[in-house]
């Protein structure tokens, strides 16, 4: 089979996969393309720009055409290219790991908000229940510098890609790494406890994006035949390891702040600000606090 970019300038080849992206009507395909292509090509924004009339090398139209390839079948950019930004930090991505999003940079502002305002005269301590990729809890320790954390998650695989972020990210000297069911193997205290745990009920999982469906794994998905399996787990568990005066900050599906409020009254901890939307309007972080005896 020929490819279709063999012979093109960059500005025509960038052009032609921008219109695949299209007739396939999958989203923002005018952004998808100069990505990829400046992948394929190791160019940036600038470099594209300035090498725009040079034809393509045999090897960057075959690298160009692999992506498209990937990119048609519904996977993810992020996936194609194996990193994802977030919090303006890269974080490698594997298949054991969510691609991370911008929702959940709510549950970041939130925990500083919450965190700066308590003003802790002591080093924080910070955990990250299902930490995947460990993108919440790098972008909180970047950037309180003088913060410890610990993540934990029952992938092996996940938690190997979290710690080669820490590391990546120059954090490796105050992050570790546990594997366990939620906050099972914690001891505490903490002053912070952040979570994205999986909150699609089960039945609606066939219903999601072939982007996401097809290509996040499901353990990080599935919250059970209502959505709240998670939240029932890591709530109660998290109120035990919380210090006084500490605070729980977990993300939300549309729909389920109040029921997970609910949730964490029953452990004990007291809501004193009502959830953070996400740039949609969404309420998407809920927090709660472990009030001093």
């Amino acid at each position: 089979m020929s490819n279709p970019f063999s012979g093109q300038s960059i500005e025509s080849a960038r052009r032609a996969l921008a219109a695949q992206l299209k007739s396939a009507q999958l989203d923002e395909a005018e952004l998808d393309a100069r990505i990829l292509i400046g992948a394929a090509l190791g160019l940036d924004l600038t470099g594209l720009v300035v090498q725009a009339a040079r034809p393509l090398t045999t090897a960057e139209a075959s690298r160009l055409s692999q992506h498209a390839q990937r990119r048609l079948a519904g996977e993810p950019v992020a996936r194609i290219l194996g990193t994802r930004e977030f919090w303006g930090l890269p974080f490698r991505l594997s298949e054991a790991t969510l691609v991370p999003r911008p929702d959940t940079e709510t549950v970041v502002e939130l925990a500083l908000e919450i965190f700066r305002e308590r003003q802790i005269s002591h080093p924080p301590h910070i955990a990250d229940i299902g930490t995947g990729s460990g993108a919440i809890l790098l972008a909180l320790l970047h950037e309180i510098p003088d913060a410890f954390g610990v993540g934990t998650d029952v992938s092996l695989t996940a938690l190997n890609t979290a710690r080669d972020n820490a590391t990546t990210l120059g954090l490796a000297g105050r992050a570790g790494f546990v594997a366990c069911s939620y906050a099972s193997a914690l001891r505490g205290p903490f002053d912070l406890i952040v979570s994205n745990p999986p909150y699609i009920p089960s039945a609606e999982i066939p219903t999601l994006s072939i982007e996401v469906r097809k290509h996040d794994p499901r353990l990080a998905l599935d919250g059970g035949n209502d959505g709240y399996d998670a939240y029932r787990a890591l709530i109660p568990q998290a109120s035990e390891r919380l210090a006084p005066g500490g605070a729980l900050i977990v993300e939300a599906g549309q729909g389920q702040a109040r029921n997970i409020e609910t949730l964490m009254a029953a452990a004990g901890l007291t809501m004193d600000r009502p959830p953070k939307a996400d740039l949609a309007g969404i309420p998407r972080a809920i927090s709660a606090r472990k009030m001093p005896p």
